[in-house]
């Protein structure tokens, strides 16, 4: 199980040369083999949290432990070899690499083209198109995402991490993207998101607002959001 004990993040404003709280005292247990969404506000830290949960970032006070082990110092390669996988919101480009190449890096095997082709096709690409292209300008930012999104089920793992999976994918692609969460059944998925069907498919949800927040199942916490209409209590575009 992945945990966070009375996680803080604060950052330094340089122009009121004061800290800044961006998330505050945060406790909180993810269940295991279930889907979890953390929605909330623009700049409510949302983003914020998947990196501190990652180690990309460090707390500024608070403990952050997986399967009972305590990983708050530990790097985000190590983090990585005990099974957590993180996809970034916005996708990395590396001139000189094919998808093939990455796909082979993250998995630490060469995979079998059938295989590479497997993971491409869960994401909704043509795969003869893509295995030999380079991630550099010619990819539009929602064919970079789908990569990216294909890297992480190559990378396998127990906790799949996603920072606003559906940026950059169109709505023919979208139900397959729901199908890709849906398969990860028996994994610990965490995804920030606003999208409505991608709430509406968690088994629990991390509602955090500036002035707290709220863990609960996807009926407790749902209903919440529902007093009100969702863009607006969301903070409606991407974050």
């Amino acid at each position: 199980m992945l945990e966070l004990k009375n996680v803080t993040y604060k950052i330094r404003d340089e122009k009121t040369n004061t800290d800044k709280t961006v998330l505050k005292d945060i406790s909180i247990s993810f269940p295991d083999n279930k889907l979890t969404v953390i929605t909330g506000q623009n700049g409510s830290g949302k983003s914020t949290l998947i990196k501190l949960i990652m180690g990309i970032i460090s707390p500024t006070s608070g403990e952050i432990f997986y399967n009972g082990k305590n990983i708050t110092n530990l790097s985000l390669n190590e983090r990585v070899s005990l099974g957590l996988t993180i996809a970034f919101q916005q996708p990395v480009r590396f001139k000189g690499l094919t998808v093939k190449n990455l796909l082979d890096v993250a998995s630490e095997k060469s995979n079998k083209v059938s295989d590479a082709c497997e993971y491409l096709s869960k994401v909704g690409l043509c795969a003869k198109n893509y295995l030999n292209r380079e991630l550099d300008g010619t990819l539009s930012g929602g064919e970079l995402k789908r990569i990216e999104l294909a890297i992480s089920l190559a990378k396998g793992g127990e906790v799949f991490l996603f920072d606003e999976p559906e940026a950059g994918i169109d709505l023919w692609s979208f139900d397959s993207l729901i199908d890709i969460f849906k398969s990860l059944k028996d994994k610990t998925v965490i995804i920030v998101s606003h999208q409505e069907k991608i709430l509406e498919n968690a088994d629990y949800l991390l509602l955090i607002e500036n002035d707290g927040y709220k863990m609960g199942s996807k009926e407790e916490v749902y209903s919440s959001l529902k007093k009100e209409p969702l863009c607006r209590k969301l903070g409606g575009a991407n974050e």
